[in-house]
């Protein structure tokens, strides 16, 4: 919820055609970008590759998962 906040809060700065934009958005684009890819591999990936380790130690050892 924190990350989708800030990313909707540096929405105007995305889209702003004003004096100094040049360089707002840039500094906003990176920013936004970091937040997505950092929640998508906190909720998708890291958990993915937690079960996939899971799995092979158990495996190595003989328990089987359902």
């Amino acid at each position: 919820m924190t990350a989708a906040t800030t990313a909707l809060g540096l929405l105007p700065l995305l889209f702003s055609t004003g004096t100094g934009s040049e360089v707002q958005r840039p500094l906003a684009t990176v920013v936004v970008g970091g937040l997505i890819t950092s929640t998508v591999l906190t909720l998708l990936v890291i958990p993915a590759l937690y079960k996939v380790l899971a799995r092979t130690r158990l495996s190595r050892r003989g328990v089987t998962l359902l």
